[in-house]
């Protein structure tokens, strides 16, 4: 049987890059794919091609900063299938500027879709997954959280995205709903694609070479499946051993060090 055989699933972000990537991943195992997105004909594309290979899957249009938003999507999912068994919180944007050169506009326009998006769609979503009978959510950060990257405002939502992700895994665990967060490192996806910033974080990762989003999904699906019944509240780093001292293995490659070498 597929792992996700009969369940019901919301990806945001859905319309490109590591969301249509899960979209596809989650359609082959047998989910029902809610495929929720700002940008329309991406999005129905997406649904087309996981119906040419006889998947099931409906798009929706979400501005996940927008509450009502999020009502009206998850009564349409309710509607179209009659449950909701796994939340995958994808959506996010980029800013690129420096503490000093970030306006308030721009700082509050992240915090919105990359933070406050991921909480409106998690209290949105989890009464209608605890009447479904549980299920699982996923929420995605990045090593930016755990680094000094160079976009305040992004690491900042993806920082906030750690400790929102266990105080909802705890709130949630009576309801059946595990709540946990993926990490990625640098994927190449349509928000960076092109970013001069991407060549010094690819020398950084231990394994030397960017990951992909289907790496990404692989973990993501990992972590709604009952394959990960056993576990709640935490964070799944896919980043090629970036923050497990990528910097320091790299630098001593170039270098000529052997880090192995007995001390002397």
């Amino acid at each position: 049987m597929r792992r996700l055989e009969g369940k019901v699933a919301i990806i945001t972000g859905g319309s490109g890059g590591q969301g249509a990537v899960e979209a596809r991943l989650f359609a082959q195992e047998g989910a029902a794919v809610a495929i929720c997105d700002i940008t329309n004909s991406p999005g129905e594309q997406v649904v087309r091609d996981i119906e040419v290979e006889g998947g099931q899957a409906r798009y929706f249009h979400l501005d996940v900063s927008q509450e009502a938003d999020w009502k009206d999507v998850v009564e349409k999912v309710l509607a179209w299938k009659g449950c909701l068994a796994i939340l995958v919180n994808n959506a996010a944007i980029l800013n690129r500027t420096g503490i000093i050169g970030t306006d308030l506009d721009s700082w509050n326009r992240v915090l919105g879709v990359n933070l406050t998006g991921t909480f409106l769609g998690i209290r949105a979503a989890a009464p209608a997954m605890r009447d479904s009978g549980g299920g699982a959510i996923v929420n995605i950060a990045s090593v930016a959280a755990h680094v000094g990257h160079n976009d305040p405002a992004y690491s900042a939502t993806k920082a906030g995205l750690l400790g929102l992700t266990r105080t909802a895994a705890m709130e949630f665990v009576d309801w059946g709903i595990r709540v946990n967060i993926v990490s990625p490192g640098i994927i190449i996806t349509g928000l960076n694609t092109g970013s001069a910033h991407l060549e010094p974080w690819r020398r950084a990762t231990a394994l030397g070479r960017y990951g992909t989003s289907e790496e990404v999904a692989k973990a993501v699906l990992f972590l709604v499946s009952d394959d990960s019944s056993f576990i709640t509240g935490e964070e799944l780093v896919v980043d090629g051993g970036l923050r497990g001292g990528g910097t320091a293995r790299r630098i001593a490659l170039e270098s000529g060090v052997n880090l192995t070498a007995p001390l002397t």
